[in-house]
């Protein structure tokens, strides 16, 4: 008799709020400034329904550990797939790593702490390891701390939404949204940002990635979409409110922007303020946590199809991606105790800009994947089928591929010769650059050794068939 599933519809709704809904990245965001709000309404019409849709019916009709990667390569063979699984990868411990620093800065805003390098360095690589050994837990003895850190994530949202509504109403806000703020400049420098949003809005797919462990996948993962993506959208625009109200968009931190929100709209730091960052820091390792299912049976599957190195697909007992885990501490360890020596940088945001830059990448196949398994793949069942013709399906496709690459584009190439800009993008593009060569030689290289094994394998056989 089959053990009953222990990954149930409120914990796949729960689950989407807590990997699509980044709170550390609501001050990037927001330093849009005013026009934010038109950038949120428009990227949430022309991205993320097309993207929900999508994910709904490749994650229903394509289900498995391989997730994003599985339909990838499904469309255009075990290369492409290698290198998604790569990017898919990568941006993860990239991401880790920025948090872990974020950690450390809001522990000592919070508790007025003045740590030393050492003990910086030291809490950082505790957080990345305890991270790691949980996130190579299966998911159904984990899913309790994704559960809290969703009902922390809307504590925060409505307490920032909230005050932020107050303080309008009494005290007036920090940025003028009257009239032509409120629209896009014509200034391409202030859209840098637009790949926070963007990647604010990731993350179904690893919900999908879940479909083993849930009663009823293929109704569960698009009411999951529909419901958490709800939520989401309406969390988010509350806290981009919020924070808009407490701080001018030039002064806005992107490491301490959500704390220092909540200060400038209470008026000092209090006991409320120091509960608020206590959450926050939960939120930053539950985030890890609940990324790590997705993304480490993603790289375990590509490597056990020899897409990645073999290190990739090393499991325990239980079958869990352990050697992917590991690797994912051991990258974070060697960025937290090297970012000490980088001069004149936002560590955290140096970071997490190529994390988010990794990500995008990753996505950049997903649409047209969808597009060709609807023409090459007619036949297979879709629970939950995106609706229209052509033109429909065309637009869905086609309008957030574009968007994706635009976005990538302004992220990491200088538009001025300001040398701020300069400064902060030049770093993020090199190391973009860097990526995709690493990227290329493994996946070559996992290729060739498969190509290697194979050959060696069937000379053996005609060997003794001799």
């Amino acid at each position: 008799m089959d053990k009953p599933k222990k990954f149930h519809l409120f914990d796949a709704v729960l689950m989407s709020v807590v990997v699509v809904m980044v709170a550390e990245s609501a001050a990037p965001a927001a330093a849009i400034g005013p026009s934010q709000f038109f950038w949120w309404i428009f990227l949430l019409i022309f991205f993320f329904v097309p993207y929900g849709l999508v994910s709904s019916e490749l994650g229903t009709a394509y289900t498995g550990d391989g997730g994003l990667y599985d339909w990838v390569k499904q469309a255009f063979g075990s290369r492409w797939g290698g290198r998604l699984a790569w990017l898919y990868w990568i941006n993860y411990p990239l991401w880790m790593a920025s948090l872990a620093i974020l950690f450390t800065q809001t522990m000592s805003q919070i508790f007025k702490l003045h740590l030393g390098t050492f003990w910086d360095v030291l809490i950082q690589l505790i957080f990345v390891w305890v991270v790691v050994l949980l996130g190579n837990k299966p998911v159904s003895e984990s899913k309790w701390i994704m559960n809290i850190a969703a009902l922390g994530k809307i504590v925060i949202v409505l307490g920032l939404g909230v005050l932020g509504i107050y303080v309008a109403m009494t005290r007036g806000v920090a940025n003028d949204y009257s009239g032509l703020n409120l629209l896009p400049k014509a200034n391409l420098t202030s859209l840098s940002n637009l790949s926070i949003i963007i990647f604010n809005f990731l993350g179904f797919e690893v919900v999908a990635t879940m479909a083993d462990d849930m009663d009823d996948p293929k109704h569960q993962i698009p009411k999951a979409i529909i419901y958490g993506g709800a939520l989401i959208a309406f969390f988010y625009l509350l806290m981009a409110f919020g924070m808009g109200v407490a701080v001018p968009t030039s002064k806005l931190s992107p490491s301490s922007g959500l704390i220092d929100s909540f200060i400038l709209l209470v008026g000092q730091m209090n006991w409320f303020v120091v509960l608020i960052g206590i959450l926050f820091l939960y939120i930053l390792a539950s985030e890890m946590v609940s990324w790590a299912l997705g993304v480490n049976y993603v790289a375990d599957y590509a490597a056990k199809n020899h897409d990645l190195p073999a290190i990739f697909a090393k499991e325990d007992a239980k079958g869990m991606p352990v050697g992917t885990g590991y690797l994912n501490g051991i990258v974070a360890t060697i960025l937290c105790v090297a970012s000490p020596f980088i001069p004149n940088q936002d560590i955290f945001w140096a970071f997490f800009s190529l994390n988010v830059v990794a990500l995008l990448l990753s996505y950049v196949m997903m649409f047209p994947a969808f597009w060709k398994l609807r023409k090459s793949d007619p036949d297979r069942e879709r629970p939950f089928k995106v609706s229209g013709g052509n033109v429909m399906i065309n637009l869905i496709t086609w309008v957030p591929e574009v968007l994706l690459i635009i976005t990538v584009l302004l992220t990491i190439l200088p538009l001025s010769s300001d040398p701020a800009e300069i400064s902060a993008k030049v770093p993020v593009l090199v190391g973009t650059i860097l990526t995709l060569i690493i990227g290329e030689i493994l996946v070559r290289y996992s290729e060739k050794k498969h190509e290697q094994t194979t050959t060696h394998i069937e000379h053996i056989k005609n060997s003794e068939v001799h």
